[in-house]
């Protein structure tokens, strides 16, 4: 039954169990996990991947960096896809995503464990793990903005995920601030997207930007961030004790 949460993901910096457990009682069906910039270690994650899994989460890693151990990793422990940021360019992105995909389409490196149940890989494992799991290259710099269509076409790439604030800073704009112009950088990621008929995925943390990211038909759409709900809820009952 399709929900009203349908395409809408949280996000995470820390090993937050109680918010996984609070954001899927709320209706949430997909997490990003921010390795890259939380403070996340190998076992938080094997934690987090087994929860997501049990409550039926699409778990979504953005790894420490372009290279295969995190990205390999992150999908040994049963992650439904990889995000990768800091992508340069097409050569570049040709090259790292690669490592999410099994020979003959990449170059990603066989282990048993959780994806296998723990025994002996089935005839159609490697095929299916390849179908199953997606490789989202970040687009966040000029380079790789400039490349999308290309990155896009590449059949170890199953969608990208757009980085606002690092490509506006990339193009040489003081930040991000949902400016026309970084308005025209996201239309031509949606564009590119659209066009190769592969999701593609935005945080939009506004209404304005969530408005935006879905008419510009983004696949999932990022909108609430651990610490901005953090930050809302404790000021709410803040301002409800100052006010009574």
């Amino acid at each position: 039954m399709a929900s009203q949460l349908d395409g809408l993901a949280f996000w995470l910096t820390t090993v937050n169990i109680g918010m996984v457990e609070i954001a899927h009682r709320l209706g949430f069906r997909e997490c990003v996990v921010d390795a890259e910039h939380g403070v996340f270690n190998p076992a938080d994650l094997d934690k987090l991947v087994v929860l997501c899994n049990a409550l039926d989460i699409r778990l979504l890693i953005k790894v420490w960096g372009p290279e295969a151990i995190p990205i390999q990793q992150a999908l040994d422990l049963g992650a439904d896809g990889v995000v990768i940021p800091h992508i340069k360019d097409v050569e570049h992105a040709q090259e790292i995503t690669a490592t999410a995909k099994f020979p003959p389409l990449g170059s990603r490196s066989f282990a048993g464990g959780r994806t296998t149940g723990y025994g002996a890989p089935e005839s159609d494992y490697f095929n299916q793990q390849d179908r199953n799991t997606v490789c989202l290259p970040m687009i966040e710099s000029a380079e790789a903005l400039r490349d999308v269509v290309e990155i896009l076409a590449l059949d170890t790439v199953d969608g990208v995920f757009v980085g606002p604030s690092d490509l506006s800073l990339s193009r040489g704009r003081p930040g991000y601030a949902f400016t026309d112009d970084d308005k025209s950088d996201l239309r031509t990621v949606a564009a590119a997207a659209i066009a190769a008929q592969k999701p593609w995925i935005m945080p939009a943390w506004t209404p304005d930007e969530r408005t935006f990211a879905r008419q510009l038909s983004a696949t999932s759409i990022v909108v609430i961030h651990e610490f901005a709900a953090l930050t809302a809820g404790i000021q709410a009952t803040l301002n409800e004790v100052i006010s009574s």
